[in-house]
């Protein structure tokens, strides 16, 4: 069994992340290669697509989601919003019905309480509501409550979305762009000419496993358990999930805990990397690594949990310091006088030179938003609403 330290467990998924070199060109490439951005915040979204690409722009991500569409906004992982590559949007939509959602009571609309007949008059109306349509959430409500009766209202407008994730897994809707303050919906097909509404869609099962394949590509060494909670799954079946894979995956130690890769990835680690990076919120590289007590140390994860929504989400909550891997600050950003001013909580102490990298990971997200950069250093406080 190879036996490797958290060291180079960092260098490679922050290799593996792009975070280390970013690529060229692209945008793309590192959403395929981190399993797709969270994107229950926009702006979060944009900027860890960002962080991965050399000196992409605000702007540049906004053009590959709305206007070239080569990247699309959707339910996914963990029933939250995701951006994927737009060419993988049915691999994605086929393993989201896998097992997660539609374990319970058998099928998404027993779920939901709904009879067969209803799921599927009301699957048709949001399919005819949005036939060459952009609708918002409350224009969309009404269309398809109009065609199949008033209890679907109350379910399409709630902010929680409850019947829209099982319409966006069955291939009928995805998000479209922001329209004022509101977001909108558009059909994968109409919108992108997407084919991927079930029965166009590969085998839920195989891809499911694929996306695993690539989970412990960019993530591991990873157990059952940090699985279970990437994907949503319960930890019998994420064991289940990686035996299935046999001879593809190994087993190795990093520092006294076990854990499986790609048998194709045992042998291929670097010694240690070094990297300060300035990240968004529900950066994937947070959501996806584990153990948290490794990725989030327990010295700092007190400062962490005390600010803001810490307490209820931990570091992911959080605009991240990440130093080699481990989350070692938290900042804050604010856009004044044509100005991105940047305030940074170091959680450890920062040598001359990694005070230059701080530097220019601010000039970096200056840019990002096409706005010079100021940085300060202090502990962040609470903003007031």
């Amino acid at each position: 069994m190879n036996s490797l330290t958290w060291d180079q467990v960092h260098a490679r998924r922050l290799a593996r992340h792009h975070l280390v070199k970013p690529v060229s060109g692209d945008l793309r490439k590192p959403v395929r290669d981190v399993c797709g951005v969270q994107a229950q915040v926009a702006a979060a979204a944009e900027l860890a697509i960002g962080s991965r690409v050399r000196d992409a722009t605000r702007e540049q991500v906004r053009a590959e989601l709305y206007d070239d569409k080569r990247l699309v906004k959707t339910y996914s992982l963990r029933g939250t919003l995701h951006v994927h590559a737009a060419d993988e949007l049915a691999l994605w939509l086929a393993a989201m019905r896998w097992k997660p959602y539609w374990r319970a009571k058998g099928s998404w609309h027993a779920h939901h309480g709904l009879t067969a007949k209803q799921g599927e008059s009301f699957v048709d109306a949001v399919r005819e509501a949005l036939d060459g349509e952009c609708l918002t959430r409350e224009e969309l409500a009404g269309e398809v409550s109009g065609r199949v009766g008033a209890w679907a209202k109350d379910k399409l407008a709630s902010n929680w979305g409850e019947l829209l994730r099982p319409v966006a897994y069955l291939g009928v809707l995805c998000f479209g762009p922001v329209r004022g303050a509101k977001v909108t919906y558009v059909r994968p097909d109409r919108w992108a000419g997407l084919k991927v509404e079930l029965g166009e869609q590969p085998d839920p099962e195989e891809s499911a496993m694929e996306i695993i394949r690539r989970y412990l590509r960019a993530y591991g060494p990873a157990t059952h358990q940090d699985l279970a909670r990437w994907f949503a799954l319960r930890p019998p079946e994420a064991r289940e999930a990686l035996e299935s894979l046999g001879d593809e995956i190994v087993q190795v130690e990093v520092e006294g805990r076990r854990a499986y890769v790609l048998a194709a990835d045992e042998s291929r680690w670097p010694s240690q990397a070094s990297c300060l990076r300035l990240l968004p919120q529900y950066e994937a590289y947070i959501l996806g690594s584990g153990p948290k007590e490794v990725v989030v140390p327990k010295d700092t994860a007190g400062r962490v949990f005390e600010h803001g929504r810490g307490r209820y989400e931990g570091a992911v909550a959080h605009q991240v310091m990440l130093v080699d891997g481990v989350v070692s600050g938290m900042w804050e950003r604010r856009e004044k006088g044509g100005k991105v001013e940047i305030k940074v909580e170091s959680f450890v102490e920062l040598d001359s030179g990694r005070s230059e990298e701080l530097e220019r990971e601010a000039e970096r997200v200056g840019r990002f938003y096409g706005a010079e950069a100021t940085l300060s250093m202090g502990r962040l406080t609470a903003r007031k609403r």
